[in-house]
């Protein structure tokens, strides 16, 4: 079965068929989807969505690019929404300096705001960070303290070295989404980096659509694909990379019981 771990379904592209989508989980070969937020409304929108699905499940967090727009009262109502177990982590969450749409110094205040948050909640944090590796390092080696519940990259797009100097200092999950199908994504020797246990699949829909299907509108099920390339680079069978994808999203996200 499919699982992915990284969707946006409550973006407005799905407003016309956000509900036949997920009622077709089961015809497409998905378990389930780990829906996530970007900011403080489309975080109670993912928590509403999967108090409402059984094969949802969601994390709740502030983008860097929103981190202008954070408040306590954000953190305040997302402690009380985490009372749910369908809520299994607290992201996306980190840096971007690819779009500085928040500058550099309130990004970095609100990342270590929800590292704090995700510790006192014990969940784990799923992490964006873009173009701002070097910092990110810094931030996570300064609040080493309080990764005790698990930290995934999600859309890891940095160097194997970036990624071996992470994995060196911190326990540490990755996960790759469509961009390793395109055909100058360069990422086989990250991959084949990363330790089996520590490696996650996504669609980060509605972007990062991967081929054969770039240019539309990108699906949870098309993570099959993302899976398809990642088993090819890995020499192992489709199959087998989805048991690992499996495995490794309940082990991180330990508050799905299936």
């Amino acid at each position: 079965m499919l699982i992915d771990t990284h969707t946006h379904l409550t973006d407005d592209r799905f407003n016309g068929d956000r509900e036949s989508i997920i009622k077709d989980f089961e015809s497409d070969g998905l378990e389930f989807i780990i829906e996530i937020g970007s900011d403080y409304q489309s975080s109670l929108k993912a928590y509403k969505l999967s108090q409402n699905n059984t094969n949802v499940y969601a994390a709740l967090g502030i983008h860097p690019h929103e981190a202008k727009s954070a408040v306590k009262e954000n953190y305040d109502h997302f402690r009380k929404l985490s009372v749910s177990k369908k809520i299994v982590a607290i992201g996306e969450i980190g840096l971007d300096y690819y779009y500085d749409l928040s500058d550099r110094e309130t990004q970095k205040k609100v990342f270590i705001e929800q590292l704090d948050l995700s510790d006192s909640l014990n969940l784990p944090v799923i992490l964006h960070i873009r173009d701002a590796y070097e910092d990110a390092f810094n931030i996570l080696t300064d609040n080493k303290s309080k990764l005790n519940n698990g930290v995934l990259f999600h859309c890891y797009s940095g160097s194997r070295e970036m990624a071996e100097k992470f994995m060196k200092n911190f326990d540490l999950y990755f996960a790759f989404g469509g961009a390793v199908t395109f055909k100058n994504a360069k990422k086989e020797e990250v991959i084949k980096t990363i330790p089996l246990n520590r490696i996650l699949i996504e669609t980060d829909c509605p972007y990062l659509t991967p081929e054969p299907f770039r240019g539309r509108r990108n699906e949870p099920k098309y993570v099959k694909y993302v899976g398809e390339k990642i088993a090819g680079i890995l020499n192992i069978s489709l199959d087998r990379l989805l048991e690992i994808n499996r495995e490794n999203s309940l082990r991180l996200f330990n508050r799905i019981k299936r």
